[in-house]
C-alpha cells in the first residue's frame, strides 16, 4: 500500500492541513498519511527542498510525497509529479523538487493538466488542497502519471545554487535554521572531505564572524561559542 507523506508551509494554525488530509482520505480512505513537516518558513522554497532531502530517504519505498511551498500558486508555474526508482513527489515547478532530482535517477515527470483529478473548481490560491492533494490520492488509488498529465521534458532546477570551491576557499549557502538553533548549510559531508584532503588547515566564517571549533558531538563543545559539526544526514 502507498503512503502520502505531507510537507509544507503552512503551518499547524489554520486549517489548510487537515483540508489536505480530508481530500485524500475521502479519494483513498485506506491510504496512511504522515506529516514530514509543516513548519517550513513561509515561501521558502530553498529550506523546503532541504527538509525534502534530509527526510525521503528514510520513508518506505512507494511512499508518496505532496511537497506544497508555493509563492507562485495560481500563476503559470506548472504542477508536476515525478516518479524516481522507489519514490513519487507531487509538487509546484518552482525548483524544490532539484535536490531531490540531483540525487535520484528520474524514471518519469509529468505536468499535472488532467482536471478530472483535480477538485473543481480549482481555487487560484490553495492548489495544495484542488491539485495536489488530489491528484497524488488518485495516483494512490491507481491512477498512473500518464494519466494524470503530459510527459515534461525538464523540470525547474534554478532555485538551488551549490557549493563553490575556487581556489583555497569553500562557498557554501546558509539554507535553514532549526528549533534548536542549528544553521544549516549546503555543504555536505563528501565535499567537505574532499576540499580538506591532504589535511590542509582551514577557518569557516560566516556572516563576517569566524568559526573555529569543530566537533563530534554537541557535548564535546563549549557554550555559548558557535561551532561547526556534521549533522544526521551530513
Amino acid at each position: 500500500m502507498h503512503m502520502i507523506a505531507l510537507l509544507t508551509d503552512f503551518g499547524l494554525k489554520d486549517h489548510y492541513v487537515g483540508v489536505m488530509k480530508g481530500v485524500i482520505k475521502k479519494i483513498c480512505p485506506e491510504t496512511p498519511v504522515v506529516d514530514v513537516t509543516h513548519g517550513i518558513t513561509p515561501q521558502n522554497i530553498l529550506e523546503a527542498g532541504m527538509r525534502l532531502l534530509q527526510s525521503y530517504p528514510f520513508f518506505p519505498a512507494r511512499t508518496i510525497f505532496v511537497v506544497v511551498v508555493d509563492p507562485g500558486v495560481g500563476s503559470d508555474r506548472a504542477a508536476i509529479a515525478v516518479e524516481t526508482e522507489q519514490f513519487v513527489f507531487f509538487a509546484p515547478d518552482n525548483g524544490v523538487l532539484a535536490p531531490v532530482c540531483e540525487r535520484e535517477r528520474v524514471h518519469a515527470q509529468v505536468k499535472l493538466t488532467r482536471r478530472q483529478y483535480f477538485l473543481s473548481p480549482v481555487s487560484a490560491t490553495f492548489h495544495g488542497r484542488d491539485v495536489f492533494a488530489a491528484a497524488a490520492a488518485h495516483h494512490a488509488q491507481g491512477v498512473s502519471l500518464a494519466q494524470l498529465g503530459e510527459p515534461l521534458k525538464r523540470i525547474h532546477r534554478a532555485a538551488f545554487p551549490v557549493p563553490e570551491v575556487r581556489g583555497a576557499r569553500l562557498r557554501g549557502l546558509v539554507c535553514a535554521a532549526d528549533r534548536f538553533g542549528n544553521i544549516l548549510t549546503n555543504i555536505d559531508t563528501a565535499l567537505i572531505s574532499e576540499f580538506l584532503r591532504g589535511g590542509k588547515n582551514f577557518r569557516a566564517v560566516c556572516m563576517g564572524r569566524e568559526i573555529s571549533g569543530w566537533y563530534r558531538a554537541y557535548a564535546e563543545a563549549p557554550e555559548q561559542v558557535p561551532f561547526l559539526i556534521i549533522g544526521s544526514s551530513g
